[in-house]
């Protein structure tokens, strides 16, 4: 039956939120955004649907469609200690100018942000996680301090997830 004037339609739910590992696993501490995600599955995280990414913008976006809330883990290189953990909104504001280039991709989550932005397809809350690297060598594994922030990161994404 229809909405009328005295019954409302009922509110749409929020949609799982979605959390997005991005970076390159064969690529040292790159793999960072992956390797969250891969232990988010291990622990049966079931608060958020996973995905991981090269962080190509077009399949960002399109993974993103639907979400509500979408959190992005990715390594970066801005010059702070390696295994320090950035937060960002970007839901309103472009990654500040130290991380926005800072990716060993492509195109970095910066220039993706900024399309999907141009385009009006930004999910309506978007919350960047960035992880200082200090090496990104191919064939390199996470770094010892990259290693140390990944427990800290899980938990800072459970409660982000949870408390949204």
């Amino acid at each position: 039956m229809p909405p009328t004037e005295d019954r409302p339609a009922a509110p749409t739910p929020p949609s799982r939120p979605l959390i997005v590992g991005v970076g390159n696993p064969l690529r040292g501490d790159d793999g960072v955004g992956p390797a969250v995600v891969r232990c988010l599955k291990d622990a049966g995280f079931a608060h958020a649907r996973l995905l991981e990414s090269k962080g190509e913008p077009a399949a960002l976006m399109a993974a993103w469609q639907d979400a509500d809330l979408v959190v992005l883990i990715d390594a970066a290189a801005s010059g702070a200690a390696p295994g320090t953990i950035h937060r960002f909104d970007a839901t309103n504001d472009p990654l500040p100018p130290a991380l926005a280039a800072c990716s060993s991709h492509a195109l970095g989550l910066g220039e993706a942000i900024k399309l999907a932005r141009a385009l009006g397809q930004l999910p309506a809350r978007l919350i960047v996680y960035a992880v200082e690297g200090a090496d990104f060598a191919i064939g390199a594994t996470l770094s010892a301090p990259v290693s140390r922030a990944v427990a800290p990161l899980l938990a800072r994404l459970e409660a982000e997830v949870r408390g949204r």
